[in-house]
């Protein structure tokens, strides 16, 4: 339900709010809270920001994120109390309960109001609010255009922008993606009059590698990247071994994917990597065909039609060998995407 005044009406008197986002968080799922906290904050609500794990380093830079609570098992009684207390409980950049884990049951049986903001396809019907848009870039830019809606765009400052910006920026890929609309630019363009510094935010996310990851980075690329032409598909398997021999760190492999989709001819690349608990798979696209359905049928996941993600609780070895035996089903539609 996208009705904005419902939303004004129930901001309208401080309250005690939550904001949560998706299991490993990247920059717009920390950006879009942080903004979106911060912005709550400048209206008197008292406002608790929960992510259901830890996140990159190269994140951490962003106002407010000292006050983030990452939850475990440790804190568990915790977050529980604040989810039931919270009156107002905002859920931003996952369309399913699932993607927050062990929160998700916490927050589908809490009292308070959710309002889901979110732009990836399928949301689960679980929000009282919902504004949901498929078609947005980033769920830091419908952060933003709520909040222009509600008539606050002046309380927009420097460090809400700058979080609102980093998840705008990541979302497109700095702008290559296909979604990046006439509306990304004229948001960044109001970004850049307040005051944004966005090449430092460039730097900050995309220039703190430690000498470790970038060996790492090289190691995959030189010895563990795979090339199936016929397929117009490239693959990056990784095991729990050789991200403990580089101490990998999470977001260590984030865009590791973007590599293997770079290569002349490729339209479709993976990343599988063995997290232990589970083999997590990261899919991007380009052109026509949709990793969003690939990973839907086969691989427990889903996100947009050129990124997505998916799952399996079977061995990386067996993942990989599943991976490959499907191409052939997909042969036609990975030669003619364009």
């Amino acid at each position: 339900m996208h009705d904005i005044n419902a939303l004004k009406e129930l901001l309208r008197e401080p309250k005690e709010v939550m904001i949560t986002t998706h299991h490993k968080p990247d920059a717009d799922a920390l950006g879009s809270s942080l903004g979106l906290a911060g912005y709550l904050k400048k209206l008197g609500h008292r406002v608790t920001v929960i992510t259901p794990s830890d996140y990159p380093s190269f994140l951490t830079w962003m106002e407010g994120n000292d006050d983030v609570l990452v939850y475990s098992e440790k804190n568990d009684a915790l977050v529980q109390r604040i989810i039931a207390e919270s009156q107002v409980i905002f859920c931003l950049d996952f369309s399913n309960l699932s993607r927050i884990h062990e929160m998700g049951e916490y927050i589908r049986n809490a009292k308070g109001t959710k309002v889901l903001i979110d732009h990836h396809l399928q949301p689960e019907d679980f929000a009282d609010l919902d504004f949901s848009n498929p078609q947005a870039a980033a769920t830091a830019e419908l952060v933003y255009d709520l909040i222009k809606a509600l008539g606050d765009g002046d309380k927009i400052d420097t460090g809400i922008g700058e979080c609102l910006y980093a998840g705008i920026m990541t979302d497109t890929g700095s702008f290559r993606h296909p979604s990046t609309s006439k509306n990304v630019h004229l948001i960044i363009a109001d970004l850049l009059h307040i005051g944004v510094n966005t090449s430092n935010i460039h730097r900050l996310i995309y220039d703190s590698s430690t000498e470790l990851r970038l060996r790492f980075l090289g190691y995959a690329l030189k010895d563990k990247l795979v090339v199936l032409p016929e397929y117009r598909t490239a693959y990056i398997s990784i095991t729990a071994e050789e991200l403990k021999a580089y101490d990998s760190k999470t977001g260590d492999t984030e865009g590791l994917v973007n590599f293997a989709l770079s290569i002349e001819g490729i339209v479709f690349a993976a990343v599988i990597i063995d997290r232990v608990q589970a083999v997590k798979m990261s899919f991007r696209s380009v052109g026509n065909f949709s990793v969003n359905e690939f990973a839907r049928a086969n691989f427990n996941g889903g996100g947009h039609k050129n990124a997505a993600g998916g799952m399996s609780l079977d061995n990386l070895e067996n993942t990989v060998a599943k991976f490959e035996s499907l191409l052939p089903q997909y042969q036609e539609q990975l030669q003619a995407s364009c």
